[in-house]
């Protein structure tokens, strides 16, 4: 039945109402109909009035089944205001008396309400009348926290009929609220309880229904229900609760960005698209992990064109269907391409005149670098030369450098090359009018090569995990909060800065392991074995943010921080890279060395 037809239900129905509250009243009152018969138009003016009132109030936009106490309110208003219509009549007419309007007025009230919370009603006593067998056929869930969230999404389980789940408890650190109940199920006690009440009410699921609350307490929390080797689910975020939209839908199952305990990185998107927006940009590396997601982030920005360079064409030809799929209004073009190649980049760059460059073209993986030095110069460093130059050359507003946090005090040939990268572009800003910027954060959860996809994998195979050291600790964030950095970047930009995202406390890869495997519903060294390798060569214990040498000014987002540019001699710099590319272009054994004359606080390891 569609929306309109059900909309003209309803309102045959309040005529009814209407009209059945005057004849009923009139009978009742007078004995016969004649009176009512004689006025008929003030049947009609009683038929409008409750109509309009009721279409005001929005009752023809509601949905029977999900009708709450608001909407009983609002049904008080409209009996009311009716009821004031009836008076009115009343006192006009010479035929109807006091005993008719508050007949009159009982009726009307009765049955609006009736008609409104009919559905309702059927479904309360249904659910009252459920079979126990039925009930214990379905997974038994616990709700922690018992505000507006936890009561929304109680509401649902019991009222919905696409779902078959139990709440069966709820648990909150308030004590006023403990012995209560919500929707019919009983708040039992304090969160820190959880072992005790999921064991005393057999409970299957967990939902942590609390979106307001920070991230460091869901993390807290959730790491007391892995206690329970229940299955754990959440609420994903505080924009259900202003929305009024939570739903079982919004429910999701625990993820590991969920064990990070810090809020999500914010960024203000007036200003990204501030600078985005009809701006030709080129992403080099636009088919990676990161360079994907800027591309996505970016063709929601309403760019002028968006150009994607990368040297392997299947990543590139995923991104751009994705992206052709998503925004069609795109202006789009995608280009194979090594960085490594000048000529080619500056084809390129006469081709398109980009405004805006993203550079996240790079060899990442330190263990393959340190087999392959020489690959990490060529790329990293000579790719790096290339594509700024050619940005400067070219006439580029502003060009972003993904950095890492690896390329402080480096201990491996990546870091030392990601650090070559950020002094190119200090230098390069003081060279060109283009305006030159580094972004250096840590780990990203989910990107290609990371710890989490190799857990994921070792766990799926039974496995062991493999883990290099015990005490190994690193920084995480996500794929967007790590773009969303780059992007503010972007809009913070005046020249030669290194931007630094604040990722809270680092987390121990150890720790990292066993949630893993309890997320997975296993139980760590007894259904996953974790297994300690050693330290691979040029791999650190921890990872720094800044050198001695840099300090941290703050910006306008909190969590975003510069850090101080760092003077070296730059006399002759840009001869040295060349020199430096051209030896590795040979192929030497010697490579790690000849990084480390540019780097001092990299200790090669031959």
């Amino acid at each position: 039945m569609n929306n309109v037809l059900k909309r003209m239900i309803l309102v045959f129905v309040d005529v009814l109402i209407v009209v059945f509250s005057l004849v009923s009243a009139v009978y009742l009152s007078l004995g016969d109909l004649e009176g009512c018969l004689s006025e008929w138009w003030f049947v009609i003016v009683a038929c409008i009035t409750a109509i309009a009132i009721n279409f005001f109030l929005g009752f023809y936009n509601k949905i029977l089944r999900y009708v709450g106490l608001g909407d009983v309110f609002k049904l008080v208003i409209a009996s009311f205001a009716e009821i004031i219509v009836f008076g009115i009549i009343a006192i006009i007419s010479e035929h109807y008396a006091f005993a008719w309007f508050v007949i009159c007025s009982v009726f009307y009230s009765i049955l609006l309400v009736a008609s409104r919370l009919s559905i309702k009603a059927l479904e309360i006593i249904e659910r009252a009348t459920r079979g126990p067998v039925a009930k214990q056929a379905l997974p038994r869930v616990m709700v922690i926290g018992a505000g507006a969230a936890g009561n929304m999404i109680i509401n649902e389980m019991r009222s919905s009929d696409k779902i078959s789940i139990l709440p069966v408890c709820v648990l909150d650190d308030d004590p006023k609220k403990i012995g209560r109940e919500i929707n019919g199920v009983k708040v039992v006690g304090r969160i820190d309880e959880v072992e005790k009440y999921a064991k005393e009410y057999r409970v299957d699921q967990i939902v942590i229904a609390m979106p307001a609350v920070d991230r460091k307490t869901v993390r807290d929390i959730i790491v007391k229900c892995q206690k329970t080797k229940r299955k754990i689910r959440t609420l994903p975020g505080i924009y259900q609760m202003l929305t009024g939209a939570v739903s079982i839908s919004d429910v999701k199952d625990v993820d590991v960005a969920d064990l990070l305990g810090r809020e999500q990185v914010k960024v203000n998107l007036d200003e990204i698209l501030g600078y985005i927006s009809n701006k030709v940009v080129m992403i080099t590396g636009g088919g990676g992990s990161i360079g994907s997601e800027i591309c996505r982030q970016i063709a929601a920005h309403n760019p002028k064109q968006l150009i994607i360079v990368d040297i392997y064409e299947n990543n590139a030809y995923d991104i751009q269907q994705e992206l052709l799929r998503n925004y069609a209004g795109l202006n789009l073009a995608v280009r194979i391409a090594s960085v490594r190649d000048k000529a080619r980049v500056d084809s390129l760059f006469e081709e398109f005149k980009p405004e805006i460059v993203f550079h996240a073209a790079a060899h990442k993986h330190v263990p393959l670098m340190e087999d392959s030095p020489n690959e990490a110069v060529k790329n990293n460093i000579g790719g790096t030369y290339n594509v700024a130059d050619a940005a400067g050359r070219f006439g580029a507003d502003r060009f972003v450098l993904i950095s890492t946090d690896k390329a402080v005090n480096p201990t491996n040939v990546m870091g030392a090359s990601k650090r070559v990268c950020e002094m190119i572009i200090q230098t390069m800003n003081k060279t060109y009018k283009t305006t030159y910027v580094a972004v250096r954060f840590g780990n990203v959860l989910g990107s290609n090569g990371s710890v989490i996809p190799l857990f994921t994998k070792q766990i799926a195979n039974g496995g062991p995990i493999t883990l290099t050291h015990k005490d190994i600790v690193r920084y995480f964030m996500t794929i967007p909060e790590a773009v969303s950095l780059v992007l503010q970047a972007g809009a913070y930009a005046k020249g030669g800065e290194i931007f630094v995202l604040d990722m809270g406390e680092p987390v121990k890869i150890y720790d990292l392991a066993v949630n893993m495997i309890r997320l997975s519903g296993l139980e760590p060294f007894k259904d996953i074995d974790i297994k300690i390798v050693g330290l691979r060569p040029g791999e650190k214990l921890y990872e720094e943010r800044l050198m001695a040498e840099e300090g941290l000014l703050k910006t306008a987002n909190d969590m975003i921080s510069i850090g101080k540019p760092i003077n070296f001699d730059d006399v002759g710099f840009f001869d040295k890279i060349k020199s430096l590319v051209n030896t590795a272009r040979e192929e030497t054994d010697g490579i790690k060395l000849k990084v480390a004359e540019l780097v001092p606080t990299y200790k090669a390891e031959l």
